[in-house]
């Protein structure tokens, strides 16, 4: 991770221009799948709290939304059509859809749901891209505190190298939170799949 660390270190360098690189990585980062968590981190020690806290929430919205327009092309690809097809991931995707951008939100509100998988898991669901955005507000709070713990360690090249920030009582709210969050935003998706099971099972009896 040395490499990261001495790019990042050179943002600080470039004036301006180091905080469009720095979403332009972010973006980057997100589309490859990469640790995003590394780069919230670094942004605190780079910029402070609020400007990486802006820039970070700018790079992550570009980053799933680039993520999203990807991931929804994928379930093209013939050798992925079948999940296009199958009852199961049909119902999975008709439940979340039909909560709206509400459980989309809660998913996004969590730390234990990763940022990267959760971008494509949402394309793939072809969930409408309004609430896909919509909901990228839950990631505000993740990525202030993120930044926060970065802005303490004051060192990227410590951060790359794998020091864990300390955590104080917000990390551990934040994780009960991000926990409760979860469950509830589960329950939702597992009642509305229900529903659309029981919906599928009434259309095929009277067809």
């Amino acid at each position: 991770m040395d490499w990261l660390a001495a790019v990042l270190l050179r943002l600080t360098q470039l004036g301006p221009w180091g905080p469009v690189l720095f979403v332009l990585i972010y973006i980057a980062a997100a589309v490859t799948l990469a640790p995003a968590f590394l780069l919230t981190v670094a942004a605190g020690a780079l910029f402070g709290v609020w400007r990486g806290t802006l820039f970070v929430f700018v790079g992550a919205v570009l980053g799933a939304s680039a993520a999203y327009a990807v991931s929804t092309r994928l379930t093209r690809l013939p050798f992925l059509a079948w999940l296009d097809r199958d009852p199961r991931v049909l119902i999975v995707r008709r439940a979340v859809a039909g909560e709206g951008a509400w459980v989309q939100f809660l998913l996004r509100l969590s730390p234990l749901v990763p940022f990267n998988l959760l971008n494509f898991a949402l394309g793939v669901s072809h969930v409408p891209y309004r609430d896909f955005l919509i909901a990228s507000i839950g990631m505000l709070p993740t990525i202030v505190l993120y930044t926060y713990y970065g802005k303490v360690v004051g060192d990227v090249a410590a951060i790359a190298a794998g020091i864990a920030p300390p955590r104080g009582t917000e990390y551990y709210v934040l994780l009960t939170v991000g926990l409760v969050t979860t469950i509830i935003a589960s329950t939702m998706i597992a009642r509305a799949a229900r529903r659309a099971i029981d919906a599928q099972k009434r259309s095929t009896a009277t067809s």
